[in-house]
């Protein structure tokens, strides 16, 4: 069983490889098109994210809620389900914690566990409810999901300027005080002013968590269990509509504590208007991840590099920032094109063992 698993995540990391590659590729062709030199461009992009101390903490800081949400999407298709609802768990979570922090005048040591628990209970509430209609009305997650985010979209929309509006502007809530802000000052020193947070250990320490859920408990493996073949897993006793609900609200608890890193760590308040995009892009990660916990942070770790250094690519030689997007984009479709890919190996494969 072990060697299975050992020879299952060595195919997994050499698709994922492969996809990068050949995004990369396809990204030095946009590049040479507008005018550029490729490796010029891409020197520019991954310095950008790695040149400093701080630009290294920023893309850590950048990657940090990428992970969760990857985390959060890879768990629920570990478990036969599509959460497209991270997004409106993430900003459910955010504004749980936002609220808890600008609300309740505590001490950090305090007050810090009780916007992760709020942000940790907002996104699983959020997502017990699309998990509910799966269950008991067999209503398809990616549409209940999806509604979920926009009605999470415009309670904060409303909530927000009635309750926390900020002292200049109604599209912004209050800034959050120190007490309350994942950024410590030992981390800021240590990575030269970045923005970097304690949202990182919190992501760190749920790869290892969901890893261990998944892989070493009775729990996971009836999870996956129902992810395979709910009808096998109810034949063979497995509460099928409890693990349904728990799959979502575990994957919702993931996403919303990727919204208190971002709204209470990388920011300092949240702003209406903004369904955030990493949650979508967590769907990406959980990709290229091949949906596992620990290829999903790499994952996340590497969009994170392209997005910091984007801007200083386009900064330096004036190439597009859409460019370092587009190379996003080619990564996840032959990353979601595995199969094709896999087939590549083993054809190369065969052809070596032939001569």
């Amino acid at each position: 069983m072990k060697l299975q698993f050992k020879k299952g995540s060595a195919k997994s990391a050499v698709v994922a490889f492969l996809a990068i590659i050949f995004g990369l590729l396809a990204g030095a062709l946009l590049i040479a098109v507008t005018g550029s030199d490729p490796f010029t461009g891409y020197a520019y992009l991954f310095k950008g994210g790695l040149m400093s101390t701080e630009r290294i903490g920023d893309t850590l800081a950048t990657s940090t809620p990428l992970i969760l949400s990857g985390l959060s999407v890879a768990f629920a298709f570990k478990t036969g389900l599509f959460n497209i609802g991270a997004s409106g768990q993430m900003l459910m979570g955010g504004f749980c914690a936002t609220a808890v922090g600008l609300t309740l005048p505590l001490p950090f040591i305090i007050l810090l566990p009780l916007e992760i628990l709020a942000a940790i209970m907002g996104g699983a509430i959020w997502a017990v409810v699309p998990g509910f209609m799966k269950a008991r009305f067999n209503v398809h997650e990616v549409v209940s999901t999806i509604m979920m985010n926009w009605i999470s979209y415009w309670i904060i929309y409303y909530a927000v300027p009635a309750y926390f509006k900020g002292q200049f502007l109604e599209t912004e809530s209050r800034a959050i005080p120190d007490a309350a802000s994942m950024k410590v000052n030992w981390l800021t020193h240590l990575f030269d002013g970045s923005f970097v947070n304690l949202g990182l250990f919190l992501a760190i320490v749920a790869v290892i968590i969901i890893a261990f859920i998944l892989n070493r408990t009775v729990m996971g493996y009836e999870l996956k269990a129902v992810g395979y073949n709910r009808f096998a897993a109810e034949y063979a006793g497995i509460n099928v509509n409890r693990n349904i609900v728990l799959s979502m609200m575990i994957a919702g608890a993931l996403a919303g504590l990727g919204g208190a890193t971002m709204y209470i760590g990388n920011a300092s308040n949240i702003q209406i208007g903004i369904l955030p995009s990493q949650g979508f892009d967590g769907i990406a990660v959980a990709l290229l991840g091949a949906n596992s916990p620990l290829g999903s942070m790499f994952a996340a770790l590497f969009f994170g590099l392209l997005y910091s250094g984007k801007g200083f690519m386009n900064a330096m030689i004036q190439i597009p920032p859409e460019i370092a997007d587009t190379i996003i984009a080619t990564i996840i479709y032959f990353a979601a094109t595995s199969v094709l890919i896999e087939r590549l190996v083993n054809m190369l494969r065969f052809r070596k063992r032939g001569q």
